[in-house]
């Protein structure tokens, strides 16, 4: 029997199947063009970012060199270590394109961001590096921390705690005994957390306490008087205060005329001094939502102004704040 040839499909199945292989051909483009987009998006935010950053970066960085130049020349003045000196007053938030224009023309066509900044004097905080000396505690520094522990309302065993914490840090760091179970050896106030300070009472001694490389003298010219009652047995809160506005218009020129002041019983242990070598400096860049702080601990060695600790945080603001 002769075979007969199949019979091919319809015209309209063939049109069916032309159709179909044609959205597929479709889909398939459309999908490589939307993933080509995305990845074309992609790229030009990871590099405007990049920008941002960088740009960012540079702007904070001048801001440093800013301050590195007037405590330069405050340095060369040779007055004491004051409040009432250029240093101490604070670069209120102002559009950056003021600093970089010179017209109001270009001015208003300067981007959108936002620069503030301010130098604090990290000695007129009490200095934990005191604590320690030889790798042991000193009596007369840790009742100095256990006074300001009870001035802002914490208990006084956290001074305890500080203390013999940084005691051992410092004796393992040294390849003393003890290093396998001894803490890490803090370098920021933040740190103290290592020697198992709580949050509550870090957040209650960061306004009045630092941690300085080396064992410094507290500044009468810039402490507060929490941290003027505590360092100087027997000083109550509302002499400090009073000391605290005779500087205002008139700082002290050296530890004798501040000591002068004072009507305290026993002897007087406290380092004292007018003059300060270490700062902080703290700049804060505002571009629409997004905020850059850098904060940077800053050494003064005569005419050399060194950085020795810096530190940059990336923050969102919420809107309205």
């Amino acid at each position: 029997m002769a075979r007969h040839p199949r019979p091919r499909g319809t015209p309209r199945t063939q049109r069916g199947a032309a159709l179909l292989t044609a959205m597929i051909i479709v889909t398939l483009v459309a999908t490589l063009a939307s993933s080509m987009v995305w990845q074309q998006w992609r790229a030009v935010q990871v590099e405007s970012a990049e920008r941002a950053r960088t740009q960012a970066a540079w702007v904070l960085s001048g801001a440093l060199d800013f301050a590195r130049l007037i405590l330069r020349e405050d340095q060369r003045s040779g007055r004491p270590t004051a409040l009432t000196e250029p240093w101490a007053t604070p670069l209120a938030e102002s559009r950056l394109s003021t600093f970089l224009a010179v017209d109001k023309a270009n001015a208003e066509d300067g981007p959108e961001a936002f620069l503030s900044g301010q130098i604090t004097d990290a000695q007129g905080r009490y200095n934990l590096t005191n604590l320690i000396t030889n790798n042991a505690i000193d009596p007369n520094e840790q009742a100095t921390l256990e006074r300001l522990c009870q001035s802002v309302s914490i208990d006084a065993s956290v001074a305890v705690r500080i203390a013999t914490g940084l005691r051992d840090a410092m004796a393992a760091a040294s390849g003393g005994t003890g290093s396998a179970t001894a803490p890490l050896l803090p370098h920021t106030f933040d740190q103290l957390a290592w020697l198992g300070v709580d949050v509550g009472s870090l957040a209650a001694l960061r306004p009045f306490v630092v941690l300085l490389p080396t064992p410094m003298p507290l500044n009468v010219n810039t402490a507060p008087r929490e941290v003027l009652a505590a360092v100087i047995k027997g000083l109550d809160l509302a002499t400090a205060e009073r000391l605290v506005q005779m500087r205002q218009s008139q700082p002290f020129k050296d530890p004798g005329s501040f000591t002068a002041q004072l009507n305290v019983v026993g002897p007087l242990t406290a380092k004292l001094d007018v003059r300060s070598s270490y700062f902080e400096v703290r700049g804060r860049l505002r571009l629409a939502d997004r905020v850059l702080v850098e904060q940077s601990l800053v050494w003064r060695n005569g005419a050399q102004i060194v950085v020795l600790q810096r530190e940059r945080l990336s923050s969102v603001e919420a809107a309205g704040s």
